[in-house]
């Protein structure tokens, strides 16, 4: 079961191979257009949905990358960020808790011995 938000509206991307995808999204506070009722607004993406979320994965990619090259790597690297999709933006990465976007978990493994993590929060 779906709430409908009053304040929301659908952004649809298109698909590289094609087709669409329809993605509800808030509204930003005191933005809306003169005249609108609550009801839902379609509104059609700048990108597409790849396009969209390319520039996260690479900056997730870049943040795995500097971990993998640690002196003493981690046998598991975590990573664990929020995405809000706006229709101008693309693909932002969403702040996850009061100060911060990442989670950031390392583990590393000694030879029959229980993992060591160790949780990194970045604001």
């Amino acid at each position: 079961m779906t709430t409908e938000h009053p304040h929301s509206k659908l952004l649809r991307f298109a698909l590289a191979d094609g087709g669409t995808v329809l993605v509800e999204v808030d509204e930003r506070p005191g933005v809306s257009p003169a005249g609108r009722s609550s009801a839902r607004v379609l509104q059609e993406a700048r990108a597409t949905f790849e396009q969209a979320v390319a520039g996260v994965r690479d900056a997730a990619a870049a943040a795995l990358a500097q971990f993998a090259s640690m002196t003493r790597a981690p046998d598991e690297v975590e990573l664990k960020f929020g995405l809000k999709l706006d229709a101008e933006a693309g693909a932002v990465i969403a702040r996850t808790g009061v100060q911060g976007q990442f989670e950031v978990k390392l583990r590393w493994r000694r030879d029959g011995l229980p993992v060591e993590e160790e949780v990194v929060e970045e604001p």
